[in-house]
């Protein structure tokens, strides 16, 4: 058996596998597990703490000479998976409803249609069911990434044609109520 290395060198072995790639830490990995561990995984796993079935993994790819497909992750497919159309719909049926900024400021396209309105859009023109579609919230997000802000149209504001009156300007006066002038007030007995 091979003498163990020193706390040093083990924590700049872990520094080193972290810093890589998947493919490029698998290789790294089985040459460690070679010079420093007689080929056993457990004994690398106790070491530096690297997954059994990943040394596992490097070795038999460095044996064989060539690199493994790495396994599908797992989780939720993204929408543009399940649904390649879907954005292109989406698309169709919020274009006509948008708008860019008046003054041309940035790119984004304003429209009036929100997620929820753009989903029931989706399920009555396009025939989706309300299953397949991602959540309102999760619309929302789409909408945002394909561009479009989920806000009121920005319309330019007109001028105001007479600026507003200051109290210390000489030239305001106080307004009072003609019908406040005309009231004879109560006399008390």
């Amino acid at each position: 058996m091979l003498p163990r290395p020193d706390q040093k060198t083990i924590q700049t072995i872990r520094n080193a596998a972290q810093q890589m790639n998947r493919i490029e830490r698998r290789r790294f990995q089985a040459q460690v597990v070679l010079d420093h561990c007689n080929g056993n995984t457990s004994h690398a796993r106790t070491l530096f703490g690297w997954d059994q079935r990943t040394t596992r993994k490097a070795l038999l790819e460095k044996e064989k000479g060539k690199t493994m497909a790495d396994r599908e992750r797992s989780g939720r497919k993204c929408f543009s998976r399940k649904l390649p159309n879907l954005q292109n719909d989406i698309r169709s049926l919020v274009d006509p409803n948008t708008c860019t900024h008046p003054t041309f400021g940035n790119t984004f396209r304003y429209t009036r249609m929100t997620a929820k309105a753009v989903i029931e859009a989706l399920v009555r023109e396009k025939g989706y069911t309300k299953k397949e579609l991602p959540a309102e919230s999760t619309m929302r997000a789409l909408l945002n990434k394909m561009g479009y802000r989920l806000r009121r149209v920005q319309k330019t504001k007109p001028k105001k044609k007479f600026p507003k009156r200051m109290r210390s300007s000489p030239t305001s006066t106080p307004r009072t109520n003609e019908a406040t002038k005309t009231l004879k007030h109560c006399e008390s007995r």
